[in-house]
């Protein structure tokens, strides 16, 4: 296999459904060694087997990214195993409760979206970037989405919250390590074709035509359409982008 990733390491978590799954896969496809985590093993071993079928490399290491020892033991394998962390995909996250207002919204589920969402996204950068520091730099793309780029959106206070959170880490981690060779970026989907949207917002067709409502190009966004902006971002092609949150919205910012 060869590609824009040849000879280069990619780190994916949440990499064993929708968006994770389908960019770790695709790193494959365009010749990376790939590294991703998952809390399902099954999940996991299937997708690393789908990848290695079409060619490439891949290693699945079983990892809650809300606990930091996880994560950093995940990344320590990353390296451990083929010598290198070139770029990353921060993509795991839950969602919680999202149809309760705030005054009705119980701690435990915030504290569970703000752990997994917010400081698994830290605890990844945090351990990506002390690798790619040693390396001469990487690039890291934190999957936030259009939440964090909303303001006054009803309910889902801790997705919400946590989403432009993630933007907020990109930023700072965008211009602290500029000059050291590390970009960072975000990308802001909409509504995506992934199990977790059709278990949440799609769930009969009634739900699906209140959504389509919400998109000017009367469609719901596929999965590689997200993917294919992460890997631009961690390509070369984009070397003079870093600190930016990009929408993938089918135009739902305009209305």
């Amino acid at each position: 296999m060869n590609g824009r990733f040849e000879s280069k390491v990619a780190f994916v978590t949440g990499g064993t459904s929708g968006l994770g799954r389908d960019a770790a896969l695709a790193f494959a496809r365009e010749g990376a060694k790939v590294v991703f985590t998952g809390r399902r093993s099954d999940a996991g071993e299937e997708v690393a087997s789908a990848i290695r079928k079409q060619g490439g490399e891949a290693l699945f290491v079983r990892a809650d990214i809300s606990r930091e020892s996880d994560v950093a033991a995940a990344v320590k394998a990353c390296v451990r195993a083929f010598g290198s962390l070139d770029c990353a995909l921060n993509n795991a996250g839950i969602d919680g409760t999202l149809m309760v207002p705030m005054a009705e919204y119980r701690t435990d589920v915030w504290d569970a979206v703000v752990r997994t969402n917010l400081s698994g996204t830290f605890f990844s950068m945090k351990y990506e970037i002390s690798e790619m520091l040693k390396r001469g730099g990487g690039s890291i793309v934190n999957m936030s989405a259009m939440a964090g780029l909303r303001s006054g959106r009803r309910t889902g206070a801790a997705y919400n919250a946590t989403k432009h959170g993630i933007i907020g880490l990109t930023t700072t981690g965008a211009v602290e390590y500029a000059s050291q060779g590390i970009r960072v970026n975000a990308v802001c989907p909409a509504l995506i074709q992934t199990p977790m949207s059709e278990a949440t917002f799609l769930k009969d067709e009634a739900m699906v035509q209140k959504a389509l409502q919400m998109y000017p190009l009367g469609r719901i966004g596929r999965p590689e359409e997200v993917t294919s902006l992460v890997l631009w971002l961690c390509s070369a092609e984009a070397s003079f982008m870093t600190g930016t949150a990009i929408p993938v919205d089918g135009g739902s910012l305009l209305i």
